[in-house]
């Protein structure tokens, strides 16, 4: 009698340890997106988030804008780690803002477990169509030689101080030993339609942006910012081509919580790696000019703090600061 009372009481403990285990597995997930809805983004996390239902069930798409992104990113980091709670990590979020800002709520190493990378986005240095033929510049080559030519009379413009578009200036610059003056807009349009009616001399911007100026002629493609060529512009050669191992593209990507388990990192890794390979992705991805990348978590880890590393120079040397 007694041993079968044991049975039934340690069968009941085993319940009763399983049932928040079943529970957690049960519940959706959180997809926190530190940007309004309708961007690049959230277009794409809400696309992945369709796409991995059958594996990991519903996944809940969560818009946490402002700050920079450093609000949602704070969300994620603070978010129990019991891998019901991701979010989308960012070149802003993981790799600018840290320099940018001088108060930071979050870590950007320490506080979160990498999971895969998602897209990268390759910007592109454009030049007003008629400004490169007046100035005789076809190519990178020959905006340096411009430049070096000379000093001072190159200008371009970006969407703000501390911008993609601002640092990919400076790093330019400063691999290319010439100067450029930096004419700061509010926000990525005013540049653009300052480059267009020939009030800068070139811009570093976002590829989906720049491509329909680039297809009728208005703008001229010297050079995409990624290490080898764009599948969606692949007549352009990389910057890298002239100024060796010149880097500098848009990405966003997936995290956890630190201290989220390795085997809920590993199961996330999996079907989302899955969705980034799936035909869907490929070619809705193809529509943002943003190409899918399905990486391990650790090779995520080190992208992401060799991120942060190149920034750290690029920011200081601009002298950009939020706040």
């Amino acid at each position: 009698m007694k041993r079968r009372e044991l049975l039934h009481s340690c069968a009941a403990a085993a319940a009763s340890v399983a049932l928040p285990a079943a529970y957690a597995q049960s519940r959706p997930i959180r997809l926190i997106v530190p940007y309004a809805a309708g961007g690049p983004i959230d277009v794409t996390a809400r696309l992945l988030a369709e796409r991995v239902k059958d594996t990991l069930g519903t996944v809940i798409i969560d818009n946490k804008p402002g700050g920079g992104g450093n609000i949602g990113a704070d969300a994620v980091a603070k978010a129990a780690p019991d891998g019901t709670t991701i979010g989308i990590s960012a070149v802003a979020t993981h790799a600018i803002n840290p320099w940018l800002f001088s108060k930071m709520p979050y870590d950007p190493v320490k506080d979160f477990a990498a999971i895969t990378q998602m897209v990268r986005v390759p910007n592109v240095l454009v030049m007003n169509a008629e400004t490169a033929q007046r100035l005789s510049i076809a190519s990178v080559r020959d905006l340096i030689a411009y430049g070096k030519r000379n000093p001072g009379r190159l200008n371009y413009g970006s969407g703000g101080n501390g911008s993609a578009g601002h640092l990919a200036g400076e790093m330019f610059k400063r691999d290319a030993g010439i100067f450029a003056v930096h004419i700061p807009y509010n926000g990525g349009n005013p540049a653009q339609l300052a480059l267009l009616s020939g009030q800068v001399d070139f811009n570093f911007d976002n590829l989906a942006t720049a491509a329909p100026n680039i297809r009728s002629g208005k703008l001229k493609a010297l050079a995409v910012t990624t290490l080898k060529r764009s599948p969606n512009l692949p007549e352009v050669p990389p910057v890298a081509d002239t100024l060796k191992g010149f880097s500098i593209d848009t990405w966003w990507g997936l995290v956890a919580p630190a201290g989220t388990p390795r085997d809920a990192i590993q199961k996330l890794n999996q079907a989302f790696v899955a969705a980034l390979h799936s035909t869907e992705a490929k070619t809705r991805f193809a529509t943002l000019m943003a190409e899918p990348v399905a990486t391990t978590p650790e090779e995520f880890a080190s992208f992401m703090k060799a991120e942060l590393a190149k920034y750290e120079k690029v920011v200081k040397a601009s002298g950009a600061k939020v706040d």
